[in-house]
């Protein structure tokens, strides 16, 4: 565990005061392509702020479990933001750290999941259906890219994955073919297009959005919070697979790191403004290749031997 309280409080402040920013950048970005201005960079500080401020309605079927459920999937995402190396060393890091990671975040989305059954909502049901047949196909993608990169780096760490060595060659082949099948994860997980669109407002369409329609207030604050904290998340990854950190933090390497994330907001965006929502009956054909593409990965890094 590392013991550096200055990387502990710039760590947290850049996972806690960054991620809003960046989905401003995506919805900038989406806005240019369609010839219009777009909302502020900075729009979802003020949404949340406003949330904060007002009250909490809940539905009278839902228990403890829908009060909770927003404030713990928000630690839960915290935490696992607090394993992944921002602009050099994790917080906290240690062998194994690589499995507590994937499975904190599959423990937010089980208890959005739950949240959205407990309201009672024909709606939330089908949307938290969704949520789980999807990502069960995506989870499988993800848990294979980690064991990827456990095989490439000998090591089950995050902090030992990324990092420049002699095994880490940005322009591997299997390097892009993970780099390529996160992307198309990242989108997944993070309810982007084509997988759904986080601007409707049609129940039937909606994957996501749909499971937070009873959620309102500090609750819903909070979830978008979350929401735009994995989003971090996964794009440090990304670009961590593209171009990982040196182990040793200065502040260049932390603007380096804003600038990457930047980029990738920036690809996102394009991506999303290119690109129509698929039928919901064409996303697990594209789930399901994508996790072919991961197969190919590992094949490439045992019998390639990384190259």
């Amino acid at each position: 565990m590392e013991s550096d309280p200055i990387l502990w409080v710039v760590h947290v402040a850049l996972l806690l005061a960054a991620p809003p920013f960046f989905l401003g950048v995506i919805a900038k970005t989406k806005a240019w392509f369609a010839g219009r201005k777009g909302p502020p960079l900075f729009q979802l500080y003020y949404d949340l702020y406003k949330l904060f401020q007002r009250g909490t309605v809940t539905s009278k079927t839902a228990t403890f479990v829908f009060r909770a459920a927003p404030a713990v999937i928000f630690i839960l995402l915290v935490a696992a933001g607090l394993l992944i190396p921002i602009g050099g060393a994790a917080p906290i890091h240690f062998q194994g750290d690589i499995i507590l990671f994937a499975y904190l975040l599959g423990m937010a989305r089980f208890l959005m999941i739950l949240s959205a059954m407990d309201t009672g909502s024909s709606f939330e049901g089908m949307g938290a259906s969704r949520e789980a047949a999807f990502g069960a196909l995506s989870e499988l993608a993800f848990f294979l890219i980690l064991v990827v990169l456990a095989v490439m780096t000998r090591t089950l760490s995050l902090n030992g994955i990324f990092q420049w060595e002699s095994f880490h060659s940005t322009f591997q082949p299997v390097f892009l073919l993970l780099l390529f099948s996160f992307f198309l994860i990242l989108l997944t997980e993070n309810s982007r297009m084509p997988i759904d669109d986080p601007a409707t407002h049609l129940e039937l369409t909606m994957i996501h959005e749909v499971m937070i329609l009873d959620t309102s207030g500090p609750d819903l604050g909070l979830i978008l919070y979350g929401a735009s904290i994995k989003l971090f998340i996964f794009m440090t990854f990304a670009v961590s697979l593209l171009w990982p950190e040196t182990r040793s933090w200065d502040w260049t390497a932390f603007a380096s790191f804003l600038v990457k994330i930047g980029g990738m907001a920036v690809a996102i965006g394009v991506v999303e403004a290119a690109n129509a929502r698929l039928r919901l009956l064409k996303i697990p054909q594209f789930l399901i290749a994508n996790f072919v593409v991961t197969v190919f990965a590992l094949l490439v890094a045992v019998f390639g031997r990384g190259t």
